[in-house]
C-alpha cells in the first residue's frame, strides 16, 4: 500500500527519529521530479499531465547500481473509471496531484533495513496511467481528455534516468508492488534492453502475480476486467508477441501466460494467499455475490474448515500458475502463506518479522543472494500452512 505522510506530520517523525530515537519505523523523504520535457513525445499521464519519479542517489560502492521500483494502484478499465481516476488526490492519474512518498523496505537508504539496495541509486517510479505502463492510443477524446499512454511513460522515465547516470550502471533491478509488479514483469525485456551488455539486470516483482484461476463460483469472471484494460488502453502492441498471436490478449495481462516469453532473469515475491486477490479475484461480489465468504475473508478466525480448504485450493491453483516461469536457475521465487499483499515497501515484511520468513530468510536477504547469484531461489511456504496475519 502507498504511504502519504503531510510535510507537517514527515517532520515531526524525523525529530522523533533523530532526536528521541524512538523505536518506530523511519524513512527520508525524496523530492519529486517531474520530467516535463516528456509531453511533448505524448508521453504523459491520464490527465494529460507530464510523468514523474524520485530518486534518492546512491553512495559508497553502491554509487553505480540503480533499483527501479514502481508504484501500485491498480487499473481503470471504462472510461468513466479513468476519468474519476484522473482527479484521484493520490496522483494515480495525474502528476498535477502527486503526494511525495515515503521510502520504505526495498527503497530504504538504511542498511540494517535493507542490506542489500541500501546504497543503490533508489527510484520510486509514480504510477499515473492506469495500465501497468503498457497502454499506447494515439487518438485523444477531447471529451474526456483521457491520454492512454503508459508504455510511452515507462520509456520516458527510463531514458531520463539514463541521461542521469543510470547508463552507466553495473547492477540494475526493476521491481514494483501490486500493479507495479505486473508492469515490472510486463515490462521486464524492455527495461533490459535500454542497458549495455555487461549490466546485469533483474525483475523482482512484488505482488504482481495476478493468477488466472477459478473464482468461487468456478468461473473466472475477473478475466472480463482484464479484457477491457488491454482493449480501452490499446495494451496488446506491448505485450508479448508470442502470446498475442496464440492467445486473447486480455489474457497475455496475466503473468502466467506472459512470462514464458520473457528472458531476463526474474524473482516473483508473493503471498500464495495474497488479499487482493482473495478479494478481486476469487471472492469478488461478481463470484460470490451472496457473500457467503465474506466473513471468513474479512476475518480468517471465522472461517470454516471447509472455506480454511478453499484456500488451500487457491494455493495450488495459484502456485499452478507460478510454475509457468519454468525451472531456469534465473528464474527464483520466494511464496509465503502470509494474508496480505505487497511486502517489499512494507519494512517489517521485507527486513524484519519473523512471520514474514522463509527457511530463517527474509525477503530481503532472499532477493540480494538470487542477485548476486549465491543461491538458486525456489522458496515455497509448506503446503499444510493456512493463510495467517504476519
Amino acid at each position: 500500500m502507498d504511504r502519504v505522510r503531510t510535510p507537517k506530520l514527515r517532520r515531526y517523525i524525523a525529530i522523533l527519529c533523530v532526536v528521541l530515537f524512538l523505536n518506530i519505523e523511519c524513512s527520508e523523504e525524496v523530492d519529486i521530479t517531474i520530467i516535463e520535457s516528456a509531453a511533448s513525445k505524448g508521453a504523459v499521464c491520464l490527465d494529460g499531465s507530464p510523468p514523474a519519479y524520485q530518486l534518492d542517489r546512491g553512495f559508497g560502492d553502491g554509487v553505480n547500481n540503480w533499483l527501479v521500483h514502481i508504484q501500485g494502484g491498480g487499473w481503470c478499465h471504462t472510461v468513466d473509471d479513468c476519468v474519476y481516476r484522473k482527479t484521484m488526490d493520490n496522483g494515480l492519474g495525474s502528476s498535477k496531484l502527486m503526494p511525495v512518498l515515503d521510502f520504505y523496505g526495498i527503497l530504504s537508504n538504511k542498511q540494517d533495513q535493507n542490506p542489500h539496495f541500501y546504497n543503490w541509486n533508489r527510484v520510486f517510479m509514480r504510477y499515473c496511467d492506469g495500465s501497468s505502463f503498457t497502454g499506447d492510443v494515439e487518438e485523444v477524446d477531447p471529451g474526456t481528455n483521457l491520454h492512454f499512454r503508459g508504455a510511452r511513460i515507462f520509456t520516458a522515465i527510463v531514458e531520463e534516468l539514463m541521461s542521469v547516470g543510470m547508463y552507466d550502471a553495473q547492477n540494475a533491478i526493476l521491481s514494483g508492488c501490486s500493479a507495479g509488479g505486473l508492469a515490472s514483469i510486463l515490462n521486464c525485456d524492455k527495461f533490459h534492453g535500454f542497458f549495455k551488455s555487461g549490466t546485469r539486470v533483474k525483475c523482482v516483482p512484488d505482488a504482481g502475480y495476478f493468477a488466472h484461476v477459478k473464482d468461487y463460483s468456478g468461473g473466472y469472471h475477473f478475466e472480463q476486467y482484464y479484457d477491457k484494460v488491454v482493449t480501452l488502453h490499446g495494451s496488446a502492441k506491448n505485450l508479448p508477441s508470442g502470446c498475442t498471436s496464440s492467445m486473447n490478449p486480455g489474457l497475455c495481462f496475466y503473468p502466467q501466460y506472459a512470462v514464458p516469453y520473457i528472458q531476463t532473469p526474474m524473482f516473483i515475491l508473493n503471498s500464495a494467499y495474497d488479499t487482493w486477490q482473495i478479494y478481486n479475484i476469487l471472492a469478488s461480489y461478481e463470484a460470490d455475490p451472496s457473500g457467503s465468504f465474506t466473513k471468513c475473508k474479512t476475518t480468517l478466525n471465522e472461517c470454516s474448515t471447509s472455506e480454511l480448504q478453499r484456500f488451500k485450493d487457491f494455493r495450488s491453483e495459484f502456485l499452478g500458475a507460478v510454475s509457468a516461469i519454468g525451472n531456469s536457475s534465473s528464474k527464483g521465487m520466494f511464496i509465503n502463506t502470509c494474508y496480505t499483499h505487497c511486502q517489499s515497501e512494507d519494512q517489517s515484511a521485507w527486513f524484519g518479522k519473523p512471520t514474514s520468513k522463509l527457511y530463517d530468510k527474509t525477503m530481503a536477504e532472499a532477493v540480494g543472494d538470487w542477485f548476486y547469484e549465491k543461491y538458486d531461489w525456489r522458496m515455497i511456504d509448506n503446503e499444510n500452512v493456512l493463510p495467517h496475519y504476519c
